[in-house]
């Protein structure tokens, strides 16, 4: 009884051929495989080896020559581009071997697949843990392939997709980026390779949005970046994590677990195509209240954090006036003290008690006080509905033209309407914690959000802990 062994030949280079595949091609009777493949492999084989080629879609034909000649004694080398068990002959070998009840020795001999040649010539993608999908719907259901999908963007694999494109299969691609970009962001990097290996190989680097199905075809690898993929220097790099310590180094250890705290909730937030802005501040929200559903009621202007950091760091913003002191303490004084950023709370003052004798809340009576003195601060609420409704009254009276206003009060009597209230001020970027849900520590981690955005292009948390 004879042998086949089964190998995998790599991408389509001869370079990229294995010596343990060489060494079995070369001591072969026989070598079986699709004809394209012959070019590669015909200066080792022996004189006096039989080679039988076939066509494409001819794996069950090719698998039983292999038997008809291993059960005539002969060595039979049958080649499969790439690695034989991925996507390639080796399984169906030893399911014909069952089903021949065939004594038949059966090895398998690895090779360079498509997707780590192509992995190499984009850089360093495949760093992390990664999943292959074929979105070749010929021998499994699309039902099955689009789950598989969903899983991997889910769990946050790099994901290599292979049969990517055809002229029959021409929607699977749109189909699969749709998916990935209800889990990850549009900037997520993306790789591709065509023709790895051979003549005319073409690489190239894009994103998840930006990624056109239209340029790939059956003989491209895509491989999807995870949410710690970037390109730098014109290289796809998938970091393993050994300088995630070193570059979190300087961190103290309340900073580093907010900043695996983020790492966490941003990969599962429901969208991933949020203005970067939104999502710092966001992700503050989140992290504070452990609530997603921040994820529908977190209201921003366009652009509103990012005109509130703006006045900042320009020097037009000095003033943060809160309409609570359990809001003004959850502030991070550190980052006040970097920045020369003044915040107060006029609830403590002693001129509030008269006021408030008059008939209105403490809380009313402290922001008419800070208005005066104020008009122009960044105003964040966390409590009380009636401080915000007092501030709107004074901007429509022209007595107040704040900053900004961070509008999270928290509660069940006019605390809907003072966030209504707020939203006709369109020259004025706000913040809004929609519904009755809000509170002193929003108020207070979404000031700190305004105060730190430099940070969230980097998702680098907890600088003024």
């Amino acid at each position: 009884m004879g042998k086949i062994i089964v190998a995998g030949i790599g991408p389509g280079s001869r370079e990229d051929i294995t010596p343990a595949v060489l060494n079995a091609v070369g001591r072969a009777d026989a070598v079986v495989g699709y004809k394209y493949y012959f070019q590669f492999i015909e200066p080792f084989v022996k004189a006096g080896c039989t080679c039988i080629d076939t066509g494409m879609k001819q794996e069950r034909e090719r698998a039983e020559q292999a038997f008809g000649l291993a059960e005539e004694g002969k060595t039979v080398v049958i080649i499969s581009s790439g690695d034989a068990g991925l996507y390639g002959m080796a399984p169906l070998i030893y399911e014909m071997a069952q089903e021949r009840r065939s004594s038949v020795e059966i090895e398998t001999l690895p090779g360079i697949s498509a997707f780590q040649k192509a992995a190499s010539l984009l850089g360093a993608p495949i760093g992390h843990d990664t999943c292959l999908i074929s979105l070749s719907d010929l021998m499994t259901p699309w039902e099955v392939i689009e789950r598989r999908i969903e899983a991997a963007a889910v769990a946050d694999f790099v994901t290599a997709v292979y049969n990517p494109r055809s002229h029959g299969r021409y929607w699977q691609l749109y189909r699969l980026q749709e998916l990935m970009l209800q889990h990850r962001r549009a900037e997520t990097p993306v790789g591709c390779v065509r023709q790895a290996g051979r003549d005319g190989q073409t690489v190239w680097l894009t994103t998840l949005g930006g990624l056109d199905p239209e340029d790939v075809d059956m003989f491209t690898v895509v491989i999807i970046g995870n949410s710690q993929s970037y390109i730098r220097d014109g290289r796809f790099i998938t970091p393993r994590g050994y300088y995630r310590g070193q570059a979190d180094g300087d961190a103290r250890i309340g900073q580093q677990i907010m900043m695996e705290s983020f790492r966490t909730i941003e990969g599962e937030l429901r969208r991933h195509d949020y203005p970067l802005d939104h999502k710092w501040a966001l992700l503050h929200a989140i992290h504070t209240t452990a609530d997603f559903d921040m994820e529908n009621i977190l209201y921003t202007d366009s652009g509103a954090v990012e005109a509130i950091y703006n006045k900042v760091a320009s020097g037009e913003l000095r003033t943060i006036i809160t309409d609570v002191t359990m809001a003004l303490n959850g502030i991070r004084k550190g980052a006040l003290a970097r920045l020369g950023i003044e915040a107060k709370c006029y609830l403590p003052d002693p001129r509030v008690a008269p006021m408030a004798a008059e008939g209105i809340t403490r809380t009313q009576a402290g922001i008419r006080l800070a208005v005066e003195e104020h008009p122009d601060a960044l105003f964040a609420f966390g409590n009380a509905p009636t401080a915000l409704m007092e501030l709107c009254h004074l901007i429509r009276k022209g007595k107040a033209r704040p900053a900004g206003i961070i509008a999270a009060p928290v509660g069940f009597v006019h605390v809907r309407e003072s966030k209504h209230m707020v939203k006709p001020f369109k020259d004025i970027p706000k913040i809004i914690v929609e519904g009755r849900k809000g509170g002193s520590n929003l108020a207070a981690t979404l000031c700190n959000a305004v105060l730190t955005l430099d940070d969230a292009a980097q998702l680098k948390p907890g600088r003024d802990l």
